[in-house]
């Protein structure tokens, strides 16, 4: 309690501080971990879904403080009278035994303090987010969690402070330390605090209101970022792997959709490192009968650039994707393939979780050569009477992995995922979140290896300002 009372301290103290007198994805794999499961095509979302957005969330539940607070700060000007306080605690555990038969585990306690004031003049806000994860249990001999810092110490982290132009309606500058969702820079928010980024950005809109067709493009500078298990912020050259060198992240894109398809492209450039380029398409077919179809494919080329610091020598690789989604009355089957090019090295994925359609909760199956298909269904319990339940069950068989250098033949891998979890429709519970997440996931060719991992998780989320 007293870290996360000096937690909140800490994102006060820097907003205030920033105003002077006067507040702030994404891979496959975290659009599960982050979001309760779709169960409609309507739903379902792809990694560019939510580029050059701002984020958009469910309103937490109305409180009586909240309600006394607001009251008294109507009559104050904007940049006071709409600020935000988010309070999101969050308690985690996750047990993991390895295919060396090694265990990762701990249990943590803590979650997110989020403020942003609303706009002085009517286009300048600041924001400000603080993580915390305090051990419960954590046994020295289990680290590699990521629910906290290495080896199993505690996280208390300012991971997001951001200044915010509002040029006007339709386009937006980022300033300094913030949250981004992009399908190769994203906050892979699955275990206490996300990734978080140093960079300059913006963001345009045009279009988009009433269903209308919509055009978002952006782009920016990215210099540092903190992981997951960090309190860090380290050049994005480092992030990836490279040592006392200091590149950053150029990125730039654009998203065009309509109320049944999208398509998206992006590209990544850091001079030395790496080069990655993203685009992705879906279409939509809802029916008024709640039979519902949806398809989606995706394409990645990653490649050297400059002197070749990300591995010491030239490299290309590719990837295709192909996912199908059907949906009946709250329950919805999924198809899924991906194709990694051998290309001399695995895809890469080091400032976020990866894109690939066939990434779940251990394996990303983006190995060199790597083929994989997945087969998913997903249940939402209200019509059995069970508001807010759902379920899905996946397994996906990867084949043709390759080691990216000699190129010889590395065993097979399938992995196999259960996801149970509740959040209340009930007024006294709404802003409850439960789930529990189990992994099994096993070699072929190899001794039969195993790895599971089970996670258990409790969010609550709720609203001082």
């Amino acid at each position: 309690m007293k870290r996360f009372i000096s937690l909140a301290m800490m994102v006060m103290a820097s907003a205030v501080g920033i105003l002077g007198s006067g507040a702030p994805v994404w891979g496959q794999e975290a659009l599960r971990l982050q979001h309760p499961p779709p169960t409609s095509v309507e739903e379902s979302q792809v990694p560019t879904d939510l580029i050059f957005k701002k984020p958009v969330e469910t309103p937490p539940p109305t409180n009586t403080l909240k309600e006394k607070l607001k009251e008294q700060l109507q009559d104050l000007p904007p940049v006071i009278r709409d600020a935000t306080l988010e309070v999101k605690p969050r308690t985690y555990y996750l047990l993991r035994k390895n295919y060396d038969h090694s265990k990762n585990e701990a249990w943590a306690l803590g979650g997110a303090l989020e403020f942003k004031s609303g706009y002085l003049w009517d286009h300048f806000a600041v924001g400000a987010a603080g993580y915390t994860a305090d051990h419960l249990y954590a046994p020295p001999g289990r680290p590699g969690t990521l629910l906290l810092k290495p080896p199993q110490k505690n996280i208390n982290v300012l991971g997001q402070v951001y200044g915010e132009i509002k040029l006007n309606d339709q386009v937006v500058i980022d300033l300094f330390r913030k949250a981004y969702d992009t399908p190769y820079i994203n906050q892979h928010d699955n275990r206490m605090a996300p990734n978080t980024f140093e960079a300059y950005t913006t963001m345009a809109t045009i279009g988009g209101k009433d269903g209308a067709p919509e055009f978002r493009c952006g782009g920016g500078y990215f210099t540092r970022m903190k992981g997951r298990d960090s309190t860090q912020f380290v050049p994005m050259s480092v992030a990836a792997g490279v040592n006392n060198r200091d590149r950053g992240v150029a990125v730039g894109g654009a998203i065009f959709k309509t109320k049944e398809f999208s398509v998206a492209a992006l590209n990544y450039y850091s001079q030395d490192i790496i080069n990655i380029f993203y685009t992705e398409g879906k279409y939509t077919l809802p029916h008024k009968s709640g039979l519902g179809f949806q398809l989606a494919a995706q394409f990645t080329d990653q490649e050297n650039t400059g002197s070749n610091l990300l591995y010491g020598r030239p490299f290309s690789t590719r990837q295709v994707g192909l996912r199908g989604n059907l949906s009946y009355q709250g329950a919805m089957l999924t198809l899924a393939y991906t194709n990694n090019a051998i290309g001399g090295a695995n895809l890469f994925e080091s400032w976020g979780s990866y894109p690939g359609y066939t990434s779940v909760q251990y394996s990303d199956f983006n190995h060199a050569g790597e083929q994989a298909f997945m087969i998913q269904g997903t249940y939402n319990f209200k019509h059995l009477g069970l508001e807010g339940v759902t379920f899905y069950a996946l397994w996906v068989h990867g084949w043709n992995w390759a080691n990216p250098t000699t190129r010889q033949p590395v065993p097979q891998e399938n992995e196999f995922n259960l996801d149970l979890q509740w959040k209340p429709k009930l007024t006294s519970l709404e802003g409850l979140w439960l789930r529990l997440c189990y992994s099994h996931n096993w070699q072929r060719q190899g001794g039969n290896e195993t790895v599971d991992e089970l996670r258990l998780i409790v969010n609550y989320h709720f609203s001082v300002l």
